[in-house]
């Protein structure tokens, strides 16, 4: 048989090695083109082949780029985001309800346009430095493509502009040596994965699996055209009753609303995955690794790590705003659960698409060193009593694009196996 040894992936189930069929050089080239040959030399190509496999003896050693089964394994390899080109989602429906009323007057001046420019310049500088400081720890660094999001398209469905490719979290997830795109609910990120295609190739001819989650037409059957908007009590009261601005007209998720614990995945409805892109994860992933449904006391959940972000074998951050509702289940399997301190970022600094508990939105480089916001002093101080040390970065203008240092980054190989701590 030929064989490579994919050291560092494992497909689902397993937890080491990985063994694949596969050949290089001249040998694949030459099974491809007997592959396509006519059946009338069927029986001469198999024979001819059978000689040819007779010359291997030993497995060729392949290292596989991309294995990551939780949050804090030691880091070697990242993608980090780009602010470049970023554009302010035109302001739908589906945007609308991610969004506080306070910051829909932006909305409704830049929709569709640029972010303001000496903003983003100031945030493409601050994503360059926290690069050069993952790369000082010891971290590969890998930037999607830049793009053009101004241009507009159109689907049977709807017209819009782009976005930006900012928050690779939100639309890659890496479970085991496999990369799933997902589909994503707001119409500006449709084409969105388009930046990630060259990286997401490269890791493929590599030895990566490479999943796209089904593409929703994103019609507007997949939005609540009547969703109230108004007021947090009317969105605490619907959050409650699991009603969200996404309907369950077809599958939809951001991978941002799923955290990863080794055999364990946790996720939250929420306004941009529904309960279809929940079980579609359930059953793809399945029997290998268990999806739980989480939920919180949150009016707005959209992206589940700056309200449960988990940072340690057991160990977890749970945002004290938004309680989790299922946080005795945690306990019970013996699991830490650290209330992070409230966040010190001044309320006059524009949050465009988020909350000020991108505090507790870090990056884990290993159990003992993690990347937090240098103007978070509080938090710093509550990890360095947990033992681990911090590494200060300051991403404040790249916070106002909607993400943390979690949000704006996606793991693609940590060093480390597949295990359960969750019991």
């Amino acid at each position: 048989m030929l064989r490579v040894r994919c050291l560092r992936g494992g497909s689902r189930g397993a937890e080491a090695a990985h063994l694949i069929g596969a050949m290089l050089g001249r040998a694949v080239t030459g099974w491809v083109q007997r592959a396509f040959q006519s059946t009338s030399s069927a029986a001469a190509a198999q024979s001819q082949r059978a000689i040819e496999e007779e010359h291997v003896t030993e497995p060729m050693l392949q290292e596989c780029p991309v294995c990551s089964y939780n949050e804090w394994d030691p880091l070697e390899e990242v993608i980090v985001g780009r602010a470049e080109n970023a554009r302010v989602p035109p302001f739908t429906v589906e945007v609308k309800a991610n969004t506080y009323e306070k910051n829909w007057p932006f909305y409704q001046k830049y929709g569709g346009q640029s972010f303001p420019d000496d903003h983003l310049k100031k945030a493409v500088k601050e994503i360059e430095e926290m690069c050069n400081i993952l790369r000082h720890e010891g971290v590969t660094v890998r930037r999607p493509e830049p793009i053009d999001w101004s241009l507009e398209y159109k689907t049977p469905d709807f017209i819009s502009s782009g976005m930006y490719a900012a928050m690779p979290r939100d639309i890659l997830m890496v479970v085991g040596n496999e990369i799933i795109e997902a589909p994503m609910a707001w119409r500006a990120r449709f084409f969105e994965y388009r930046a990630y295609r060259p990286l997401i190739k490269e890791y493929f001819r590599k030895g990566a699996k490479w999943t796209t989650a089904p593409k929703p037409t994103m019609a507007n059957e997949l939005y609540d055209q009547d969703y109230p908007m108004h007021t947090v009590e009317d969105r605490h009261k619907l959050a409650a009753q699991g009603k969200f601005v996404t309907t369950e007209h077809e599958p939809c998720f951001d991978a941002a609303d799923f955290i990863r614990a080794g055999r364990d995945l946790f996720v939250q409805r929420s306004q941009v995955t529904n309960y279809m892109g929940i079980e579609w994860m359930r059953r793809h992933l399945a029997p290998d690794y268990n999806i739980h449904i989480i939920s919180f006391k949150d009016p707005n959940p959209m992206h589940i790590d700056a309200t449960f972000n988990i940072i340690g074998p057991g160990l977890v951050l749970s945002n004290p705003d938004r309680p989790c509702h299922q946080i005795d289940m945690f306990k019970k399997a013996g699991w830490t659960v650290v209330k992070p301190p409230t966040p010190l970022i001044p309320d006059d600094h524009p949050l465009w698409m988020s909350s000020k508990w991108l505090s507790m939105n870090v990056l884990m480089l290993d159990e003992k060193r993690v990347m937090v916001d240098a103007n978070e002093e509080t938090i710093q101080k509550m990890f360095e009593n947990l033992g681990i040390k911090t590494i200060k970065v300051n991403i404040r203008h790249a916070n106002s694009l909607g993400g943390g240092f979690h949000c704006w980054t996606t793991d693609v190989r940590r060093r480390g196996t597949l295990q359960s701590y969750f019991h």
